[in-house]
């Protein structure tokens, strides 16, 4: 790994630690589960190029979120940008509608967790949810899973810095992405 990428993740945990310090890009859960579906979406979502909210696919992740689980959880905001819903046993949870994209799910929360430890210094320990499919998993950052988020924010920050976006890449789920019109036309 080259120095350069190592400094990175030390930089990002300099400036998220320091309150009078804005860092370079901040990485959201969000950014980590795109950086693991597809970078070129990723790239979109860095310019400000958003989604439309108000699709029927949005709408029903919301609705299962919102209503998973909600008398066992409390939500709380980080620095304006990081959304966590916490269960009462002190676990992290993540609600997703479907584990079709399990590992973005995963490394989203891992991301949430490893920011709790190195930030804020507070250990949680993590569930991922897929109520429709009553499925539930325990999630735990440990030395490999944190090797894996570092890289996660090396990469994040390699493509948000990236003067064009990543190349077209098909993938089995591009029909069914929001940004498809960005892409293929």
């Amino acid at each position: 790994m080259a120095e350069d990428d190592k400094s990175s993740v030390d930089r990002y945990l300099a400036a998220e630690r320091d309150p009078h310090r804005e860092p370079k890009i901040r990485i959201t859960g969000l950014m980590v589960q795109y950086y693991h579906v597809c970078e070129r979406e990723l790239w979109f979502m860095s310019r400000g190029l958003d989604i439309d909210r108000g699709t029927t696919n949005i709408q029903r992740g919301s609705y299962v979120d919102e209503n998973s689980y909600d008398d066992r959880r409390k939500s709380y905001q980080i620095n304006g940008r990081i959304q966590l819903d916490v269960l009462d046993s002190g676990d992290v949870m993540e609600v997703k509608v479907s584990s079709t994209l399990e590992k973005p799910a995963r490394m989203q929360l891992l991301y949430y967790l490893w920011y709790l430890e190195e930030v804020l210094e507070i250990e949680k320990d993590g569930v991922l949810a897929y109520p429709k499919e009553r499925k539930r998993e325990s999630v735990e950052l440990n030395d490999e899973t944190r090797s894996e988020i570092e890289d996660t924010i090396r990469g994040i920050i390699r493509v948000v810095e990236r003067d064009a976006p990543p190349a077209l890449e098909k993938k089995p789920y591009c029909d069914a992405c929001l940004y498809q019109d960005i892409c293929w036309v």
